[in-house]
């Protein structure tokens, strides 16, 4: 049996879950295929992953038969047909295509929202600095800033603490072996892959996100996430000029 010590350097893959309908946003068609700032929004998810150095590949996980995605060798990402009906069925039907793309169980693996368009090449090599030296792994994630609410019947029912909530984000990341067996044995809801670490008694790192890393979620939502593109598009023309 090879030590720790002994193993390859550990490589970093990422995964996209792209099979979700998106109904709560109003659209058409799936959310992440919508146009924002020029673009379908899930194009601008993969470019950032593409700009991030490290990262070995990027795949795409959709509903099966879905050909609006076109795999890019020259950009680093490949496409699945292979997602299941929760998110949880996409990642752990991915992890076993990345298996089959040569990823080891020792690799990292990083699973990101393709909603979350806003994420940056800085914020997702952050996660990476950090916990690649991780036992366990780690996702970001923002403290909570708004005075949080319990409610039943449709009134308040108590004022909660705060100050040691966070609202988790994604990337989530950790080792491609540890995240199957996560998800292989969970056996309740599976929100996020860091729920399903936790379920094992293990307790991954909270590394600070940005609020401009939300999911896009309402109809309300592509407006700001096109203003923050537009924004950041503007501000490159100005460096470049």
């Amino acid at each position: 049996m090879t030590s720790k010590s002994h193993l390859p350097a550990a490589r970093f893959w990422a995964l996209i879950p792209c099979a979700g309908t998106g109904s709560r946003a109003g659209a058409a068609g799936p959310k992440q295929y919508q146009p924002v700032a020029g673009q379908p929004m899930v194009h601008h998810t993969l470019l950032a992953f593409a700009a991030t150095a490290r990262i070995e590949r990027t795949l795409v996980v959709v509903a099966p038969g879905d050909r609006f995605l076109q795999p890019d060798a020259n950009a680093g990402w490949v496409v699945a047909d292979c997602g299941g009906a929760t998110r949880a069925a996409s990642v752990t039907n991915g992890l076993v295509v990345l298996h089959s793309l040569g990823a080891s169980e020792h690799d990292w693996v990083l699973v990101h929202d393709a909603a979350r368009c806003l994420v940056t090449p800085a914020q997702i090599g952050h996660l990476m600095a950090v916990c690649a030296q991780d036992e366990v792994g780690g996702l970001l994630a923002l403290k909570l800033p708004d005075t949080l609410k319990q409610e039943q019947d449709g009134r308040v029912a108590a004022t909660l603490v705060r100050s040691d909530k966070w609202l988790a984000q994604t990337p989530q990341m950790f080792r491609l072996g540890l995240l199957q067996r996560a998800l292989q044995q969970a056996t309740g809801e599976v929100t996020d892959e860091s729920s399903a670490i936790e379920a094992l008694g293990l307790a991954p790192r909270l590394v600070e996100g940005s609020a401009q890393n939300f999911k896009v979620t309402y109809p309300e939502d592509f407006a700001l996430a096109e203003a923050v593109l537009r924004a950041r598009s503007d501000a490159t023309r100005s460096r470049v000029a």
